[in-house]
């Protein structure tokens, strides 16, 4: 949303360009060489482990023999058993007044089926264990109205390695069973949604309570396998043009993701979501960093989300841009137009991000470019610039269900 080449040690280093070399420096929002992509990703348990769930032997679907779940619930009733006794429940799933007991018990209507490694001798396609894609997309849509939009001071990061860990379990059943279909689109669809926002609100957030190389495993699959929906599929697809637009802000850069914008219909690519962000791409292409902030303003809110983790890339070109042109000790460029030019609505966050960079400010609030004194930040001492407190109110939280469901919402969210 592959196979791998391994190169021996002695092997003379690959040729790496001066826009792959730019956009790896620029952090982890950079765009990285399918090649580094396929060989980190075999890496991650994430990855073998759904790999593993691909190659189980499965019937066809249209076999008679398929696995077909027939579990009515969020979670089998084995599972909620076994996790009870085990005392093994989420806080999120305990039953109302149990929670200080010394064994909670399990809400059937909150407890969902957790993920589970495939391990040998464990059968996972028992259809009692299986839910079918209507009962998948109930729980899809739990997770978001119940729990990844609850008001209230849980730390928003404990809310998503819950809904995380169920998301990866809804998929794994439905890779055993080959589910497709609108209930698959939609699913998948609301996964690709929830991902992309989490991978916006938790970036500043420290590698302990949050990996977004795992998030964007996962999200990257779950793109893939919708836009594989699209192709194969018969539709209408209601929705292609929004995800072919956040696929494109999401991998910005990528050759192989502008390769398939530019083999779709010509409907689709004129298209105003897919017309705007190939601009967007175009302008990162081409080194432009003043278009694209400007552009970017015209993005909506989860658009916004996708292309967040490029943003400090283009923050910084662009401050090295102007530190170059506008080099001068008499030229004072306004800090308020600077922080228009940014795409930052704050004036104050563009004076601490000109000050991570050693560029004068000064208390007229006026920048002094200097090429000599322009200097990347230490790792990890510039701050994300972003509001990630967005949905604390209650109205933006209802707005955030919306848009993660698809609701003509997503425009603004603050």
């Amino acid at each position: 949303m592959d196979i791998s080449l391994t190169m021996s040690s002695r092997s003379a280093p690959r040729h790496t360009s001066h826009s792959q070399k730019r956009t790896s420096a620029a952090g982890k929002g950079g765009w990285r060489t399918s090649q580094e992509r396929r060989s980190g990703r075999e890496q991650q348990p994430e990855w073998r482990a759904r790999k593993e769930d691909e190659s189980r032997p499965q019937a066809d679907p249209e076999s008679p023999c398929s696995p077909r779940g027939t579990c009515q619930s969020m979670c089998p009733k084995r599972e909620l058993q076994e996790r009870e006794s085990q005392n093994l429940l989420h806080r999120f799933e305990t039953l109302a007044g149990t929670e200080r007991d010394r064994r909670p018990r399990a809400d059937p209507l909150r407890t969902v089926k957790e993920y589970s490694r495939p391990a040998a001798g464990k059968d996972s396609t028992r259809s009692r264990d299986l839910r079918p894609p209507a009962v998948l997309l109930k729980t899809v849509c739990y997770l978001i109205d119940d729990i990844a939009t609850m008001p209230g001071p849980t730390p928003w990061n404990e809310v998503y390695d819950f809904v995380f860990d169920r998301l990866r379990s809804v998929r794994q059943d439905m890779i055993i069973q080959r589910t497709s279909g609108s209930d698959g689109k939609a699913i998948l669809e609301r996964t690709v949604r929830l991902l992309i926002y989490a991978s916006f609100r938790l970036c500043a957030e420290p590698l302990r309570l949050y990996d977004p190389r795992i998030n964007d495993t996962h999200l990257q699959e779950s793109l893939s396998w919708l836009m594989q929906c699209y192709a194969t599929e018969s539709g209408p697809h209601s929705n292609q043009e929004e995800f072919q637009a956040l696929s494109l802000l999401y991998n910005l850069g990528s050759s192989q993701v502008l390769q398939h914008t530019l083999e779709l219909p010509k409907r689709l690519r004129s298209s105003p979501a897919v017309a705007l962000a190939m601009s967007i791409n175009r302008a990162f292409l081409e080194r432009n960093p003043v278009r694209l902030l400007r552009l970017a303003r015209k993005l909506s809110f989860l658009q916004s989300c996708a292309l967040h983790r490029h943003m400090a890339a283009c923050r910084r070109d662009l401050l090295l841009i102007y530190s170059h042109g506008l080099s001068s000790r008499n030229c004072r460029f306004p800090l308020r137009r600077l922080a228009e030019l940014l795409c930052l609505d704050d004036v104050a966050l563009a004076g601490q991000l000109c000050r991570a960079h050693r560029l004068e400010v000064h208390q007229d609030d006026h920048v002094v470019f200097s090429k000599t004194g322009f200097t990347e930040p230490e790792p990890g001492k510039l701050r994300c610039t972003a509001r990630h407190d967005v949905v604390d109110k209650q109205n933006n939280v209802t707005m955030l269900g919306s848009i993660i469901h698809g609701c003509p919402l997503n425009k603004e969210l603050v």
